[in-house]
């Protein structure tokens, strides 16, 4: 229709239309060259970044495609390990020099990972096979293989470096002992866990256990659930983190997107605040009180506890699928894996966190 030869209200209204759907597709070209430009590993943040989180690099994983799972660092010779469960491998990045320095192959959907300081080795959990590989020292020889059955995933290191957690199968963590190396006892659940943490006194391990809608609670002293927190109206409980000095639970939630602050000793809900969605990850960030979510949806969710409640400060654009985090708190540094798309390569995001 030529809106010039309209007169009076009906001229008013095309003119409206016309700019609501100019509006529209602007908006949508705007989103597509933000993401564009963020999926690029060649993209750097500028230095007058005053984000809570500024982009310090992004460090390319080459060849990598499909999903990318959990991260773990070794901090003394600041190696970040990345499983590449689409590629069965497992990258091994140099951080100092922002490369991939070696690859792991040969592994069936690795999951998680995790680094034992005490004995120097690297242990692989995978979703294919159900085993864990080990690897140790310096040039990561294989050093022991531990099969656990089906499906296992996350990887936690107690603080002493004298045992390590898996979680797999329809139900259990394994206790296993770095200096044997072998399985030494289950600790059954309701049902395959997810994220689950470890108290910082070593006496408890909280556990997410999304097919059961709770949170099941762990005395380690005799590997037993001690407790349950159903989960109420919230579904898929996958991320978590604690918040140590205040016994708080911190729980992200994929249906529907939220974050959910626990009593740690009593598991009543202190307060929830809607997140980005698709959750995989949640990061406490002790010194400056802040808590790191990555999501799926393409964001950074950063949130600080402000007027007695937990506050969103910024919400950072990342990229489709960059839902897979660490923050190594001795580097002072958040990781993002940026899976590859049609359009770019897969790359480690690094952010620095502001004051």
């Amino acid at each position: 229709m030529d809106v010039g030869r309209l007169r009076g209200p009906g001229r008013r209204l095309q003119i409206n239309a016309v700019k609501r759907l100019a509006t529209k597709y602007c908006l949508r070209a705007l989103i597509a060259t933000l993401n564009a430009a963020a999926m690029s590993c060649g993209a750097q943040s500028s230095a007058a970044d005053l984000s809570p989180l500024a982009l310090e690099a992004k460090i390319s994983l080459g060849s990598a495609r499909g999903r990318i799972d959990h991260l773990a660092v070794d901090v003394d010779r600041q190696r970040l390990y990345v499983a590449e469960l689409g590629n069965h491998s497992v990258a091994v990045v140099d951080l100092k020099a922002r490369v991939i320095i070696h690859t792991l192959t040969d592994l069936a959907e690795p999951q998680g990972i995790g680094y034992v300081h005490s004995t120097d080795t690297v242990y692989v959990a995978n979703a294919a096979d159900g085993s864990v590989r080990l690897f140790q020292g310096g040039d990561l020889t294989p050093s022991g293989r531990i099969e656990l059955g089906t499906d296992a995933d996350n990887v936690r290191v107690d603080r002493t470096g004298k045992r390590v957690f898996v979680g797999y199968g329809r139900g259990a963590l394994a206790v296993i002992d770095p200096v044997m190396r072998k399985k030494i006892h289950d600790i059954p659940l309701n049902g395959h866990p997810e994220s689950f943490q470890l108290e910082r006194s070593g006496h408890l391990i909280f556990a997410n256990v999304p097919d059961a809608h709770e949170v099941a609670v762990i005395d380690l002293a005799t590997s037993r659930q001690i407790g349950r927190w159903p989960m109420k109206a919230w579904r898929a409980n996958f991320p978590m983190a604690l918040d140590g000095d205040a016994q708080r639970v911190i729980i992200g939630f994929r249906d529907p997107p939220t974050l959910g602050i626990f009593n740690g000793k009593h598991g009543e809900e202190i307060s929830t605040v809607s997140i980005c969605a698709d959750t995989d990850d949640i990061f406490w960030d002790a010194r400056r009180g802040r808590i790191y979510i990555s999501c799926g949806e393409g964001f950074v969710d950063v949130l600080e506890f402000r007027d007695q409640r937990y506050t969103r400060i910024a919400r950072i654009v990342t990229g489709t699928g960059a839902r897979t985090a660490l923050f190594a708190d001795e580097l002072d540094r958040l990781y993002v894996a940026a899976r590859a798309t049609p359009d770019s390569e897969a790359c480690i995001w690094v952010f620095r966190p502001s004051s």
